[in-house]
């Protein structure tokens, strides 16, 4: 009886062993899938958003720099020609 118990473990843990590492070499191969998209899409994401980001910038800075010389084209008298 304690043979055949025996046996049954080992079976087992041999075949829980064989099935195990396939599953964690199918996990592993969709975790660096996953993975390597993520890496793709921030190489791709990161520079897009400065560009946007320094863009967006210069042209807030050109429009306020157009105001104030407005506002000091305002500011000074009218010269009646």
């Amino acid at each position: 009886m304690e043979d055949l118990l025996q046996q049954t473990i080992d079976n087992a843990a041999a075949t829980a062993g064989g099935d195990t590492g396939l599953a964690f070499s199918a996990n592993g191969m969709v975790f660096l899938l996953i993975a390597a998209l993520g890496v793709l899409m921030a190489l791709v994401y990161v520079p897009i958003r400065l560009f946007l980001t320094l863009t967006a910038r210069s042209r807030r800075l050109r429009l306020l720099q157009r105001i104030r010389r407005l506002r000091d084209e305002l500011g000074q008298p009218v010269v009646p020609e």
